[in-house]
């Protein structure tokens, strides 16, 4: 008998879905959408990049996917359409891209540089249901997907 509150470890394969693309280095911005939860990380290996994950907690299901933006600081989605944000630093701009999902890949499909009032604080762009929170200075703006 196992004592209580242990965690029993499965040995073999994960079930399918429920597998990152590579090895986490960082985290880099997180988002909410529903029951949903969504990722944004870089990995720590030699095939570096930055990856979109979507998480559906109910189900155990993890999917993703490459992110069109390398290591961006703020993330929103709402259905197929994401905005991400990339800080300038030091100054009081950002650069922010919008995303469309079709046929399993992430497209951007504008970008455009945006003057915010303070400086932007690294990873400090939080999405939820479809809109960027970010701060700048001691503000917080709201970005729609």
């Amino acid at each position: 008998m196992e004592p209580e509150g242990s965690v029993r470890r499965r040995t073999g394969d994960p079930p399918p879905g429920s597998c990152l693309p590579d090895l986490p280095l960082q985290g880099c911005t997180a988002a909410t959408e529903g029951d949903q939860v969504w990722l944004v990380w870089n990995s720590g290996s030699s095939r570096a990049g930055t990856f979109l994950t979507r998480v559906t907690p109910s189900t155990g299901e993890v999917t993703s996917w490459p992110s069109p933006v390398h290591g961006p600081d703020g993330f929103a989605v709402r259905g197929n359409r994401a905005i991400l944000t990339r800080r300038d630093h030091n100054q009081r701009s950002v650069e922010v891209v919008s995303a469309e999902l079709v046929d399993a890949t992430w497209s951007v499909t504008d970008r455009r540089r945006m003057r915010v009032p303070g400086r932007v604080v690294l990873h400090c762009g939080q999405g939820r249901d479809g809109s960027l929170w970010l701060r700048a200075g001691n503000d917080w703006l709201r970005i729609e997907v």
